[in-house]
């Protein structure tokens, strides 16, 4: 196999209470956008602020600004993104998060596209698509979306359990929590819109950052018929994360590669999605050094009790 990096001896376990001190700061802000999220006061796609959106294209030119300052009177909180990277050229989004119910959203839809036939005559606006997510809808998927996130959550440490040990179990729970927060409050200070999309990041790094920490602890596993002598449990870890950290940065490197195409050429509507996965593929490396190995370490150290 190809290595990016050869042999290395790095004390990852020694730099440990570091690593803890900027996990505990990017989980703060993880809570903290978390917390606006659930209350509604963070920045909600429709999928769960309710509302509605209508994408399609013009058959000439439109400016940005031309769209806006039209439709101001009748959308006067509507956001307008061009889609630069559409079939169509002169394609736009038009959205609005105002709850509405079914037959609201209908006849404003009805007549913002009134609207713009009136404000662009001579300039026909072809719809693609239309969708109303009213309060309740929102809601719900919102409610739905936090199951999701914790029955995933409970499954790997169910999992781990199994296959390892408890403590191990709840460290990768731990170390997989501490990515979805980490990357909801760096999305969160970004002013990303958190929509479906952006819940189908957070679950598929999930799944990733697990891998890498499974990998790991099936080094450490294999490892511990060399580090019989008490105390060293802590260098059992260490040596195991440094000879799978190769291993590690290729697989990072490889989807890293594939998620930043998408990112740059895949256009607008998966921008926030591939960004999503850049940072938790980011994070869920580092958390699979620095956060689930260390927890155990600590652990080991406080009550000691060798894997099965």
């Amino acid at each position: 196999m190809f290595r990016i990096i050869g042999k290395t001896n790095i004390d990852f376990i020694g730099v440990r209470k570091v690593a803890f001190a900027i996990s505990l700061a990017l989980v703060a802000v993880g809570i903290l956008s978390l917390v606006m999220i659930v209350t509604g006061q963070a920045n909600l796609g429709i999928d769960f602020a309710g509302g509605m959106m209508v994408t399609g294209y013009f058959d000439e030119p439109v400016t940005i600004e031309q769209l806006r300052s039209a439709t101001a009177g009748e959308l006067p909180d509507a956001q307008i993104t061009q889609l630069k990277s559409f079939e169509k050229e002169n394609a736009f989004i038009i959205k609005t998060k105002r709850p509405v119910t079914e037959t609201e959203g209908n006849e404003k839809l009805t007549s913002v596209k009134a609207l713009l036939a009136e404000q662009f005559a001579g300039n026909s606006f072809t719809t693609v698509s239309e969708h109303i997510i009213g309060p309740a809808v929102g809601e719900t998927l919102r409610g739905d979306a936090q199951k999701a996130v914790l029955l995933s959550l409970f499954g790997i440490i169910m999992y781990i359990w199994i296959r390892f040990d408890f403590r191990c179990g709840i460290a990768a729970t731990i170390a997989t929590l501490h990515d979805v927060l980490a990357v909801l409050g760096i999305m969160f200070l970004l002013g990303i819109e958190f929509d479906l999309l952006i819940v189908t990041a957070l679950l598929t790094l999930a799944g990733y950052s697990l891998t890498d920490t499974v990998v790991v602890f099936d080094r450490v596993r294999e490892n511990l018929k060399k580090f019989r002598t008490k105390g060293e449990f802590a260098n059992c870890v260490n040596s195991s994360i440094n000879e799978v950290l190769s291993r590690t940065i290729n697989t990072s490197l490889t989807v890293l590669l594939v998620v930043g195409t998408l990112y740059f050429f895949g256009g607008e509507v998966l921008a926030n999605f591939t960004l999503a996965l850049i940072l938790g593929i980011l994070i869920g490396t580092y958390s699979s050094i620095f956060v689930a190995s260390p927890i155990v370490v600590e652990w080991e150290a406080r009550s000691p009790k060798r894997f099965k």
